[in-house]
């Protein structure tokens, strides 16, 4: 159960759940009120009655809505950096690969709750604990990406980096890009014709020591 269903599932004021289970309702209640109104524009107060409790019990758990938004944040750029790094890890076969991360992309800006927005659209990027988040997750998805194409192609650190920076930057940007326009194009098309795009480019590299797959 994500932490927004528990939030539904909790919404009664006055219910009284364990620590863990209330401090995920809350990070639920959050979300939908920082990515409905951004961070600015969202209250202690929204959040508390969206979640159906009063404030003092959403301090009790959170201190300040920064707090509140960096756990979210937190949790959330996890979930991204444990995507790519399955999608790498979900075959040999470097196309099926790059397909496998670029659909992990669109996957994650396409969930209904709406989290990439604080990864990657956030209105508080100016604040240095969420700056510093944010560049640290892109920096661990590109090194998990970079230490493959290093791996397989023999390339550099530097160099297989700056591919990596390249690969996840257009998967997100078009997979945002996609959602907002309301493609008419179903995802896994959408995924096809950036992997075909991107592998045009991967391939001319050969494999290190090894057949090309």
């Amino acid at each position: 159960m994500t932490a927004i269903e528990q939030t539904e599932a909790a919404r009664p004021r006055g219910t009284r759940l364990p620590r863990r289970a209330r401090r995920n309702q809350l990070l639920g209640a959050a979300q939908e009120v920082f990515v409905a109104q951004g961070y600015h524009s969202a209250a202690m107060d929204d959040i508390a009655e969206r979640a159906g409790v009063s404030k003092p019990v959403l301090y009790q758990h959170f201190p300040g809505k920064l707090e509140l938004y960096l756990a979210l944040l937190d949790q959330h750029c996890e979930s991204l950096l444990l995507a790519v790094r399955t999608a790498l890890a979900s075959t040999t076969d470097n196309k099926l690969r790059v397909a496998a991360t670029m659909d992990a992309y669109f996957a994650y800006v396409e969930d209904e709750g709406g989290a990439f927005r604080l990864v990657f659209e956030s209105d508080l990027t100016n604040e240095p604990a969420v700056r510093e988040r944010v560049d640290r997750v892109s920096l661990q998805c590109a090194e998990a990406i970079s230490d493959v194409i290093a791996g397989d192609t023999g390339l550099s650190k530097d160099e297989s980096m700056l591919l990596a920076v390249g690969l996840g930057g257009v998967s997100q940007v078009v997979a945002r890009y996609w959602l907002s326009s309301r493609s008419t194009i179903p995802r896994d098309t959408a995924v096809q014709l950036l992997t075909s795009l991107a592998w045009r480019g991967i391939a001319g590299f050969p494999l290190h020591g090894l057949d090309q797959h």
